[in-house]
């Protein structure tokens, strides 16, 4: 019964943190870019994004990536890695509200808004209210599974020596979190442990301090073979957590006293006397080490030596103030920014080039980082030459306008053919599909044939060079005469048994997109001879 609850209430907290994620949609991310300015700012912004992903580990994850992507820096990632420490007690304090009874009607409610209604956003609601009703009904099962365990003299043995070594609790909390990979669901175990009188404050305290050490080392394991950037951040939530636990390890018994003091005089139930002193803990955790952030920063910079190459998302030129005082200043600074993701683009291909040659997934991750960036300013550069074309432009720069506009969408679509070429590897790696030597080396020329016809188009661009980019143009009929060989080249493969027939799927697959984007380098070298 214990463990079927366990279950169920695990994927509770899943179902209910994907809904709340679907409802909130994309905004996510935004919250954590816009609201980290400083450090203070960054910790109001992991709360709340905790509480809509009910995981600290979530938003620890999405910290890093925006590190990783220059949209913030490592002193603002704690800061939200320490609001993600007071985010995640909301869940504890939810399950201190002790509703279980409404566990079924919940679960009820969140089915029917599933089944019953077409209307996307009325199925988000509904998961969120079955993930809500889930964990509930996963806590009574468990609770009552734990029932039993007040007899056995062998825990009662252990929750003795956990009163009087609260070490040995803060190890037994970090084991049981680092187990089930989930922080939530050892504080839920442990408030239905103190709701069964199956432990008192004196052990259940220093176990719920362990289960703040044992959370991150989620966040350890997922940056293994990451970013340095990840992992500094992942050191921090180590470290910042250490602190916390050797901290109030020093004023155990007050604390105890306190808590004690807080459940007889306000009346809380077990659950929510747990919720409080969590609350407690990771709140004054955060306020003693707030103005620390630069230290902390330093530190795991020190600890995690080494200078790695950060994607820059944000535009660097638009200044939106130039678009109403000059019209063809603000055009130059979006031919700089487009130039600026063209770069991007050949920077993605090839790191998708290296991961088909090496199957390293770093080359993988960070096709996807350029590809993030290219799409993000495809909108900014967009969204600033559509408000410039409502002024009135000269000849002259209504052309570049044009080609502008015609170059970002190339450019744009330039990072897609990078990504399809990362997933037909990723299909390659998983279905154990094998190329020939022969193919691999065919793969090998026409990337390298492929970017440099993008560079050299961007090249025209930059210099408004007719010569280059009519060289480019002749360099993209190399490369469709060099699809054509190559894919009768892989007939001939297959027809001798060198390589199997999902190889010439993959194969065929990789060169069609180098050829597309080699197409797209011929429109923006096209619009620089057509200008």
């Amino acid at each position: 019964m214990f463990f079927g609850g366990l279950a169920i209430f695990l994927f509770g907290i899943k179902y209910l943190g994907d809904g709340l994620q679907k409802v909130a949609g994309d905004k996510l991310r935004d919250i954590l870019d816009k609201f980290t300015s400083n450090p203070v700012m960054g910790v109001l912004a992991g709360i709340i994004v905790t509480i809509l992903l009910q995981t600290s580990t979530g938003t620890t994850v999405l910290a890093i990536g925006l590190v990783n992507a220059g949209f913030m820096t490592l002193r603002q990632a704690i800061g939200v890695i320490m609001g993600a420490n007071i985010g995640t007690t909301v869940t504890a304090f939810i399950i201190g509200l002790n509703i279980s009874e409404y566990a079924l009607p919940i679960l009820t409610v969140g089915t029917f808004l599933i089944f019953f209604f077409k209307n996307k956003k009325i199925n988000n609601f509904g998961q969120v209210f079955f993930g809500f009703g889930a964990l509930f009904y996963g806590l009574s099962l468990m609770g009552d599974g734990l029932r039993p365990i007040r007899e056995v003299e062998a825990f009662a043995e252990l929750t003795v020596s956990m009163s009087t070594n609260p070490l040995l609790g803060v190890l037994i909390g970090t084991i049981f979190t680092v187990s089930v990979q989930s922080s939530t669901a050892a504080i839920g175990l442990l408030q239905q442990l103190f709701a069964q009188g199956a432990m008192d404050l004196d052990a259940a305290l220093p176990v719920l301090f362990g289960d703040n050490i044992g959370t991150t080392i989620t966040a350890v394991l997922a940056s293994l073979g990451a970013s340095i950037a990840a992992k500094r951040a992942a050191l921090s939530h180590v470290i910042f957590n250490l602190v916390g636990t050797f901290i109030v390890l020093i004023v155990i018994q007050p604390f105890i006293s306190m808590i004690a003091f807080i459940q007889e005089n306000w009346n809380l139930n077990p659950e929510m006397t747990i919720a409080v002193a969590h609350g407690i803990f990771n709140t004054s955790n955060v306020l003693i080490q707030l103005p620390f952030v630069a230290v902390l920063a330093v530190v795991v910079t020190k600890l995690i030596p080494g200078n790695e190459q950060v994607i820059e998302y944000k535009a660097q030129h638009l200044d939106p103030t130039l678009i109403t005082q000059s019209s063809s200043i603000a055009l130059s600074q979006a031919k700089k920014e487009t130039l600026r993701m063209a770069e991007l683009s050949t920077q993605g291909l090839e790191e998708s080039a290296q991961y088909v040659l090496t199957g390293q997934k770093r080359h993988a991750e960070l096709t996807y980082q350029f590809e993030d960036a290219i799409n993000n300013l495809d909108r900014k550069i967009t969204d600033y030459l559509t408000r410039i074309s409502t002024n009135s432009l000269t000849a002259g720069d209504s052309r570049l306008h044009s080609v502008l506009m015609d170059t970002v969408r190339d450019i744009e679509r330039v990072g897609d053919h990078m990504e399809n070429i990362v997933e037909l590897k990723d299909y390659q790696i998983a279905n154990k599909v094998k190329l020939s030597e022969s193919a691999v080396e065919d793969l090998d020329n026409m990337f390298k044939l492929t970017i440099a016809t993008l560079n050299e188009a961007v090249r025209s661009l930059e210099e408004d060079d007719v010569t280059i980019a009519k060289a480019a143009i002749l360099k993209e009929e190399e490369i469709d005469k060099m699809e054509r060989q190559l894919r009768k080249k892989h007939i001939m493969r297959l027809n001798e048994g060198l390589c199997e027939g999902s190889a010439g799927i993959v194969f065929v697959d990789m060169i069609s997109n180098l050829e597309r984007v080699g197409d797209h380098a011929v429109n923006i070298a096209e619009t620089v001879v057509e200008e």
